[in-house]
């Protein structure tokens, strides 16, 4: 199983000892790249970790840690900053930085915050613990250069989308390929934090607003919480900032065409951050800055986006708190899980949205149509938000899923996740539920380093299996339920079977010869009149298998004794008490 590192003892110590000191923090004076390049630059690597080591030698309440390895071999870091944390179940906020260092305006927003903190510019309530992890694509940011974001408005110098291996950090959080996600997986779960916040810039459409936000999907997260971030956290964050003259919209999501005929909600699949959060039920929002925007007005208002999000988290601090603990309590007593979901085209809501008029004008460079945003004709419209999804699907969980010891792989992935398994401990023949693969589609590309499936169906055979001593036992009822279905099912997007852990199976390992197998399938038809009744009709009703002698005999070996069990037998196996 997994362990603990030891950062999570000393970030205990840490606040235990603070807790109890009442020492007056100096006057932390240190201007960052940022504010000596006059809000044109963004600090360097270097830079940000000696800023942090700096906040933390001049303050009781600051505390930074190295988490493990990344792919660049640097090791992570987080930053806790506590003034009392000695309150009664304390919320736990966690800001995560240059997941896409191309991005880094809370690389910059984050410093300037923990500098007002420690300056008390602004205050961190106390029943608030801070977390910041400087940043997390570590590689990426190394790799600094100024052509890589060719829509962006600044700054001068920039990091890479790519991590030390090229993966984009913000499509691996189910998959886990990189040591970035290990590391991020153990500062998370060590955390377990209510709400988590995520700096980005966008891309997409012209528009009025610096500020957009992604809420994950709140119909998807579900039940209690979903209901919580949508009616009463969203609408009051947008209020807040509009109360500071800071004026926000959701993320918008279209790209290739304006935003005047509607846009739905983003959709956040556990690969993505937000989506992999919201397996244990925390409060996660991502802030996007727009990319065209000046740099300087991007930072300094995602920092104060960021107080606010750290205001109204404090203030409903006893609600984020218990509706998690409902959501765990509430999917645990669920007997089915709902998937595949989709927009809901008849609920919606209208945005008063500030906009630029647009036109399709003659390209010079292409001779056809291109769009051009007027910035000189701002307006405000009615448009369409939708921001309800409804799944399409669902299954019933089982009371538990096996996994064989030979899949060590996803033996590791669920011990990273703390997810809470037995072996057997003697050979056991156990009644399950198991899959064959019916059928998948594979994208033609490489998508983030693998040949993903998608539109995967799946047949379901009630059997008795031997299970072996070693292999895996995992409970669903555990705080990790969402997490271990949406990995195990082979049915769901983001599942490890879609994500190609289980692609040996999809392989015939034997085969047969025609002259040889034709006398044995003679016999089998005699014996079998059922199969004999079944290969009459498709020979009748399908021409082309009737015209093609090897296409029969393929048919009649996958139907005899003599085909191998293997093939797109789905190796996880579902048990209900």
């Amino acid at each position: 199983m997994i362990k603990i590192r030891p950062f999570l003892l000393f970030t205990t110590l840490f606040l235990i000892f603070y807790s109890c000191d009442t020492t007056k923090s100096k006057k932390f004076d240190y201007n960052i790249r940022f504010e000596y390049s006059n809000g044109k630059e963004t600090a360097t690597y270097d830079e940000m970790i000696a800023f942090y080591q700096s906040a933390e030698e001049n303050s009781p309440f600051v505390n930074i840690e190295t988490c493990g390895k990344t792919d660049s071999d640097l090791p992570l870091h987080l930053v806790t900053y506590a003034k009392n944390s000695s309150p009664e179940k304390p919320l736990h906020l966690l800001i995560n930085n240059g997941i896409h260092p191309g991005e880094p305006d809370g690389i910059d927003a984050s410093m300037l915050l923990l500098r007002d903190l420690i300056n008390e510019k602004i205050e961190l309530p106390n029943n608030v613990i801070l977390h910041i992890i400087p940043a997390y694509n570590l590689g990426g940011m190394l790799n600094r250069n100024s052509t890589t974001r060719a829509n962006q408005n600044g700054p001068k110098d920039y990091g890479f989308r790519g991590n030390a291996r090229n993966y984009d950090l913000n499509r691996d959080f189910i998959k886990m390929d990189t040591k970035n996600m290990e590391a991020f997986a153990e500062i998370y779960h060590n955390i377990n934090p209510d709400v988590y916040v995520e700096t980005h810039v966008s891309n997409g459409a012209d528009y009025q607003y610096t500020l957009t936000h992604l809420l994950t999907q709140h119909n998807r997260l579900g039940h209690g919480l979903g209901e919580f971030i949508e009616k009463e956290f969203k609408p009051e964050l947008e209020q807040n900032l509009r109360d500071k003259d800071l004026w926000i919209t959701p993320y918008v999501n279209v790209f290739g065409r304006t935003p005047e005929a509607g846009f739905s909600q983003f959709l956040d699949s556990p690969r993505y951050s937000t989506g992999y959060t919201s397996l244990w039920n925390t409060l996660g929002l991502m802030i996007e800055t727009h990319m065209l925007k000046p740099y300087d007005e991007r930072v300094y208002k995602t920092k104060a986006m960021l107080e606010s999000i750290i205001e109204l988290s404090a203030q409903h601090q006893d609600q984020i708190k218990s509706k998690r603990e409902e959501n765990f309590k509430t999917f645990n007593n669920d007997s089915f899980y709902k998937f595949d979901y989709v927009v809901d085209s008849t609920q919606f809501e209208t945005l008063d949205f500030k906009g630029y008029e647009a036109k399709y004008i003659n390209s010079k460079i292409t001779d056809q149509k291109r769009l051009k945003y007027d910035t000189t004709q701002p307006f405000v419209k009615p448009v369409k938000y939708y921001n309800h999804y409804k799944a399409k699907d669902s299954l019933r969980i089982p009371d538990y899923y096996i996994v064989k010891a030979a899949w060590k792989k996803v033996i590791e992935k669920l011990n990273i996740n703390q997810v809470k398994m037995q072996q057997l401990e003697k050979d056991t023949l156990i009644k399950v539920e198991r899959y064959r693969i019916k059928d998948y589609k594979t994208v033609n590309s490489p998508y983030e380093g693998h040949y993903l499936h998608y539109n995967t169906e799946v047949i379901t055979i009630k059997d008795s299996v031997l299970i072996k001593k070693g292999d895996w036992l995992i409970p669903t009822q555990q705080r990790g339920i969402k997490y271990i279905v949406d990995v195990l099912e082979p049915e769901l997007k983001d599942s490890f079977f879609n994500w190609n852990f289980f692609d040996s199976i999809l392989q015939r390992k034997e085969g047969f010869s025609a002259y040889v197998f034709e006398d044995y399938a003679e016999e089998f038809l005699k014996n079998n009149p059922d199969v004999n009744l079944d290969f009459i009709m498709k020979k009748t009703s399908d021409e082309a298998f009737r015209n093609n002698a090897y296409a029969q005999l393929s048919w009649l070996y996958q139907q005899s004794p003599l085909y191998e069990k293997a093939h797109l037998n789905y190796p996880i196996f579902r048990v209900f008490d």
